[in-house]
C-alpha cells in the first residue's frame, strides 16, 4: 500500500503532467502579421500643379473677359449694333436728360415767382449785366485835370474767417463835362466806354457838396 501512494506522487509531480502556458508577448505580433498593411498616399503628380494655376486668369483683363463672357452666357448673346445706331441712342438719352432740366427749372423759377409775388417785394436787379452799367459813390479828392476828377472809393467788407471789418479804398478818374464837381464833394460815377488811358467812369450827379 505504501509503495502505491508513492508511485501516484511521483507521477502527479513529473513535468510531463504540467501543460505550459504559450507566452503572452508573441500575441501582439501574430496580430500584426494578419492585419493588412495600409496604403501609404501617393505623392501629387508634378504637372497637377502648373494645370491649377493655369485655371486661374493671371492678369486682371483676362479676369474682365472671362467675368464678361459668364455674363454673356447668362443673358444670352447681345444683339450687335452699328455705331449709328449707338449714337442715336445716346443723342436719345441727352434729349431726355435735357428736357427733364428744363422742366426742374420751370418749376424753381415757378416757385421763386410764387414766393416774390407772396413776400410783395420784387427781385432786385442785378448791378451789372448786358445794359446795365456798375455805379459807384465816393468823395472826390482831386479836380485839377480839366473835365477830369478823381474819386476816392471807401469799401467795408467783413474778413470771410476772421470776421473782422476790413476797410479799403480805391481811386478812379471820371469824366466831369462842366467841371461841376470840386473836392469833398460826394458823386455819384458810372461805368463808360474808355474815355482816356486812365478815364473809365462818367459822372452822374453830386449828392453832397462839400461844406
Amino acid at each position: 500500500m505504501a509503495d502505491e501512494e508513492q508511485n501516484e506522487n511521483v507521477e502527479e509531480t513529473t513535468p510531463e503532467a504540467e501543460a505550459p502556458e504559450a507566452p503572452e508577448a508573441d500575441e501582439p505580433e501574430a496580430a500584426e502579421a494578419e492585419a493588412p498593411a495600409e496604403p501609404e498616399p501617393e505623392p501629387a503628380a508634378e504637372g497637377d500643379a502648373p494645370a491649377a494655376e493655369a485655371a486661374a486668369p493671371a492678369t486682371p483683363k483676362e479676369r474682365r473677359r472671362q467675368a464678361r463672357a459668364k455674363r454673356a452666357v447668362r443673358g444670352g448673346a447681345q444683339p450687335t449694333r452699328t455705331p449709328e445706331e449707338r449714337q442715336a441712342e445716346r443723342d436719345a438719352a441727352r434729349a431726355r436728360k435735357a428736357a427733364s432740366r428744363r422742366a426742374a427749372r420751370a418749376k424753381l423759377r415757378g416757385r421763386a415767382k410764387e414766393a416774390g409775388a407772396g413776400a410783395g417785394q420784387a427781385t432786385p436787379p442785378r448791378e451789372h449785366g448786358p445794359g446795365r452799367q456798375k455805379t459807384r459813390q465816393g468823395v472826390v479828392v482831386s479836380d485839377k485835370a480839366d473835365k477830369t476828377i478823381t474819386v476816392r472809393i471807401d469799401v467795408a467788407r467783413r474778413h470771410r474767417r476772421y470776421e473782422k471789418i476790413v476797410r479799403s479804398s480805391t481811386t478812379l478818374h471820371a469824366h466831369d463835362e462842366r467841371n461841376d464837381a470840386h473836392v469833398g464833394d460826394t458823386v455819384v460815377v458810372r461805368e463808360s466806354r474808355p474815355l482816356s488811358r486812365l478815364k473809365r467812369w462818367r459822372l452822374v450827379e453830386v449828392v453832397e457838396r462839400a461844406k
